[in-house]
């Protein structure tokens, strides 16, 4: 059993190494490999090859969550080209992104507060066109190899996939 376990995600995956990757393909090489390297396969061999493929299935798995989520991907991305999005540390928005932030957690807040599901379903929609937008402002920058500004769509892309679970868990609350 061969494996190279240096190998990028997109080469794992036979796909060029960029933020646009067609899903269906993705999908169907993950299903694939997953029929070649998947452990049960190996179930009666020594422990070495079992071993073995339950380390390429793992790394096979973990690739394409990553390359499966535009989030993920973008990060993975700008990692392969040396940029840190220091998501964790570099917390510093533009002024406008923040206010909207604020919005639209004051909408959530009073929508929630008076069980307004229609509301909070509107904002939903609004907020997966924004997600939307980013994701392919997000391609864009990653084509043009504008790493700085593609690592702040990064985090920005975080802030609004974590709002985009706030109303999640806001319409479940209002419903039940």
């Amino acid at each position: 059993m061969q494996f190279d376990f240096n190998q990028s995600h997109f080469a794992l995956f036979g796909l060029p190494q960029r933020f646009d990757v067609s899903v269906s393909e993705l999908d169907s090489q993950y299903r694939a490999l997953q029929a070649e390297f998947h452990p049960d396969r190996f179930a009666s061999a020594d422990d070495a090859t079992r071993r073995l493929s339950l380390q390429i299935a793992t790394r096979v798995n973990e690739a394409y969550q990553t390359l499966k989520s535009p989030l993920a991907r973008g990060r993975y991305l700008l990692g392969l080209n040396g940029v840190d999005t220091q998501e964790d540390t570099n917390t510093a928005m533009p002024m406008d992104f923040l206010m909207q932030q604020m919005e639209w957690r004051e909408t959530i807040a009073d929508a929630k507060a008076s069980r307004n599901l229609d509301e909070l379903e509107r904002l939903n929609v609004e907020l997966r066109h924004e997600i939307a937008a980013l994701e392919e402002h997000l391609g864009l920058l990653l084509d043009e190899a504008q790493w700085q500004e593609a690592s702040v769509a990064v985090r920005k892309l975080r802030f609004l996939e974590k709002l985009d679970q706030e109303i999640g868990d806001a319409i479940e609350a209002v419903m039940f």
